[in-house]
C-alpha cells in the first residue's frame, strides 16, 4: 500500500471513526500506557528480566493489577501516573480498580420498601433483550406494549433519573420486564430497578464490565429461582442470577482467550442462550509492540439456560490459527484470525437457525466467513451457509498511523464489520427479507429462504466510509431505519431497500465525535434515536419529520440521591414500555462525553 493511500486512509480514521485510532480511548490508552511502563519486562523476548507476558496479566483483575502496579518492583517506574495505573488495570483486567466499594444498592437512599414477587411475565409488556423479539431482532415495540403514540411523543418529559455510582461510560441497554427494569453498567453492577419509580431492589457485582442487553426467561431446577436474569462480562463469562433477588444462580466462562469478551447480547430462546463472542484483539495487535497478534476468533456458543451447560460452540473462523512469521523483535504473527461476533444472534424459527454478522480479519488472509451474514443450525451448531459482503478486509485499531505495530496488515483493509445485528422480517407474497446494516454505510438484503443471496443493496452515504452503521437499525413491517455516524437517520424499503427518506441532523456543538452509530427502537408511527451530543429524539417513520428531541448533557436530580450527569449515546438504543421511554446515557470511546444516568421519560 502507497504512502498516499495510507494518508488518505488515516484522514478517513480521524473524520469518521477518530475512536478507533485515537491515544485518548479508555482502554487504547491503557494499553499504550503498557507498552511504554511495561512491556519491557512484560513480553519483550529480549528481555533480560522475564515476567508473565501481556496475555498472563490479561487473566488478572483490574484490581489486583492495580495493586501490583503500587507496590514492590513496579513502585519505582518512573513517569508513571496515576491515570497511567488506572488505565493498565482497566485495560489487562477489564474493569476499573476500587469501583466495587460504591456500587452496592444497599448504599442508595431510595431502596423499594417491598420486593414482591415478579409472577408470570409475559403477562405484561416488556422490552426484553437487545431487539426485544429474538425472532426478529427488529427492535420493534407494538402499540400495546408501547403504551405511546405518534400524537403523545412531542409531550414527554422527564419522570425520573436514576444515576450509576462509580460509572463512567454508560454502556448497557435497560430490560423492562415485569414491571421492573434490568440494566448493567461499566462497574459490573447489575441493578434491578422499580420501572414507575426508579427504587432499587438489589444489585449484583459481576467480574468485568457489563455492556451488553439484559435478557429474563423461566429457569428450573434453581430452587425457589423462577425467572432468570442473564447477561455477560467482558471477560467472557455469562451469568444467570435470581431475577427477584439478584442471587446467582450459576457462571460460566464461554471462551478461555484473555482477550475474548462478550459485548453482544445473548439471545434467549427456548431455554437456551446462544452467547456471541467477541475480543479486543483487534486493538491489542494494532497497538501492542509485543502483542503476539492475533489467535482470537469469533464464535456463538449455546448454553442451556437452566444450567449453563455448554451445548455446542461453533468458530466464525473454522482454521486454527498457525504460526505465520515474526516481527522484527521475535514476537510470533498468527493466522488465521477475526471474526468476531458483537451483535446478538438472530432466531429464524422456520428454518431453526441463528444469524449472525461478523466482524473483519486481524492478519491476512482474511477468512470467507468474516465481515459475512451466517447462518447457523440452533440444534447443532453446524453453519448452514455464509454469505461474505467484504472480501479481503484484514485490520487492526492504529495501523497507518504514526508508531504502527509490525503486526499490521500491509494493505491494511476498510474495517467493514457487521456489528448491526441481521434484522428478519416477512414481506408480501410469504417471501422474507435479512436486513443487515454495515459500517461500510451499505444496508444489505439477504434471502433467508436462498441461502443468503443478496436480492438488493442499498448505499446510504455518498462515499463509503468507516462507522457509518455500527450498532443497529430498527424495522417495523414496512421499512428498515438506519442512524448514520455522518449524522442523520434513513429509511429504506423492505421490498427492494429503495431509500424513502433521510433526515440529516446537526446536533449542538461539543467535544468529540458526532452523528448516530447507536441503535435505534420503533414503535407505530416513530422512530427514535440517540446521538453522540447527547441528544434523544423522535421521528416519525412515515416521512422523517422531527417530533421531539431532548438534551441530555445537564446534570441530574436523581432517586437514588447520586450525582448523575448525561453524555454522549452510540451504543445502546432507547426502550420502550408502558408509556415510558427508557434512555441511558454517557457512552464514550475516545470522544465523546461521559455520563452515568439512566432517563425515564413519560408523556403523563
Amino acid at each position: 500500500m502507497t504512502k498516499r493511500i495510507l494518508m488518505i486512509l488515516a484522514i478517513i480514521l480521524a473524520i469518521f471513526m477518530p475512536w478507533k485510532n485515537s491515544a485518548f480511548a479508555q482502554t487504547a490508552a491503557g494499553v499504550r500506557a503498557f507498552e511504554q511502563y511495561c512491556v519491557k519486562c512484560h513480553g519483550d523476548p529480549s528481555a533480560t528480566v522475564k515476567a508473565p507476558d501481556e496475555l498472563k496479566l490479561h487473566r488478572l483483575t483490574g484490581d489486583e493489577i492495580y495493586d501490583a502496579l503500587s507496590k514492590g518492583p513496579h513502585a519505582n517506574l518512573q513517569g508513571i501516573t496515576e491515570n497511567d495505573k488506572l488505565e493498565i488495570a482497566l485495560s489487562l483486567g477489564g474493569r476499573k480498580p476500587g469501583v466495587t466499594k460504591i456500587t452496592d444498592a444497599k448504599l442508595m437512599k431510595n431502596q423499594c420498601s417491598s420486593n414482591p414477587p415478579l409472577g408470570d411475565i409475559s403477562a405484561k409488556s416488556s422490552w426484553n433483550g437487545w431487539g426485544n423479539d429474538a425472532t426478529t431482532n427488529a427492535r420493534f415495540q407494538t402499540a400495546k406494549a408501547a403504551g405511546l403514540t405518534a400524537a403523545q411523543v412531542p409531550q414527554l418529559k422527564l419522570k425520573w433519573a436514576f444515576g450509576f455510582p462509580g460509572v463512567e461510560q454508560t454502556y448497557g441497554q435497560p430490560t423492562i420486564a415485569g414491571g421492573r427494569v434490568f440494566v448493567g453498567v461499566d462497574t459490573g453492577a447489575i441493578y434491578s430497578l422499580d420501572a414507575a419509580t426508579g427504587c432499587v431492589y438489589w444489585s449484583f457485582q459481576a467480574d468485568a464490565s457489563v455492556r451488553d442487553a439484559i435478557n429474563i426467561g423461566p429457569v428450573k431446577g434453581q430452587g425457589s429461582a423462577k425467572q432468570g436474569v442473564s447477561f455477560g462480562d467482558v471477560r467472557a463469562n455469562v451469568y444467570m442470577l435470581d431475577a427477584e433477588t439478584g442471587r446467582q444462580l450459576w457462571k460460566v466462562k464461554v471462551d478461555d482467550h484473555p482477550l475474548a469478551r462478550i459485548t453482544g447480547a445473548p439471545t434467549l430462546y427456548e431455554s437456551r442462550l446462544y452467547v456471541p463472542v467477541s475480543s479486543t484483539e483487534e486493538r491489542a495487535g494494532g497497538i501492542g509492540s509485543v502483542y503476539p497478534c492475533c489467535t482470537f476468533r469469533g464464535s456463538v456458543v449455546a448454553l442451556d439456560a437452566n444450567t449453563g451447560k455448554q451445548i455446542w460452540k461453533t468458530y466464525t473462523v473454522s482454521e486454527v490459527p498457525k504460526a505465520a512469521g515474526k516481527t522484527s523483535r521475535g514476537v510470533t504473527i498468527w493466522t488465521p484470525n477475526g471474526g468476531a461476533v458483537w451483535n446478538s444472534p438472530t432466531v429464524d424459527v422456520k428454518r431453526h437457525a441463528l444469524y449472525i454478522g461478523t466482524g473483519d480479519a486481524y492478519n491476512p488472509p482474511a477468512a470467507a466467513t468474516t465481515d459475512a451474514i451466517m447462518a447457523l443450525d440452533m440444534a447443532t451448531g453446524k453453519i448452514l451457509w455464509a454469505h461474505q459482503d467484504t472480501e479481503n478486509d484484514a485490520w487492526l485499531s492504529g495501523c497507518g498511523m504514526k508508531d504502527s505495530s509490525e503486526n499490521c496488515p500491509k494493505d491494511i483493509g476498510p474495517d467493514y464489520d457487521f456489528g448491526a445485528s441481521p434484522i428478519l422480517r416477512n414481506l408480501p407474497g410469504g417471501k422474507r427479507i435479512l436486513v443487515a446494516g454495515q459500517k461500510s454505510g451499505m444496508v444489505w438484503g439477504h434471502d433467508p429462504d436462498q441461502e443468503g443471496t443478496v436480492v438488493w443493496k442499498t448505499q446510504l452515504v455518498q462515499k463509503l466510509a468507516l462507522g457509518m452503521i455500527t450498532f443497529g437499525g430498527a424495522a417495523d413491517d414496512q421499512s428498515a431505519y438506519f442512524g448514520l455516524k455522518t449524522g442523520g437517520v434513513a429509511a429504506v424499503r423492505l421490498t427492494n431497500g429503495e431509500k424513502r427518506w433521510f433526515t440529516p441532523v446537526e446536533g449542538p456543538a461539543g467535544p468529540g465525535a458526532r452523528g448516530e452509530t447507536a441503535a435505534l427502537t420503533v414503535i407505530p408511527g416513530v422512530v427514535f434515536s440517540t446521538s453522540w451530543e447527547g441528544v434523544v429524539r423522535a421521528f416519525s417513520s412515515e416521512d422523517g419529520k422531527l417530533l421531539w428531541e431532548y438534551n441530555t448533557i445537564r446534570d441530574f436530580e436523581t432517586v437514588n440521591g447520586v450525582a448523575a450527569k448525561g453524555g454522549s449515546m452510540a451504543a445502546p438504543g432507547p426502550t420502550v414500555v408502558d408509556g415510558t421511554v427508557y434512555v441511558g446515557s454517557g457512552y464514550t470511546f475516545s470522544v465523546g462525553i461521559a455520563g452515568n444516568v439512566l432517563l425515564a421519560f413519560s408523556a403523563q
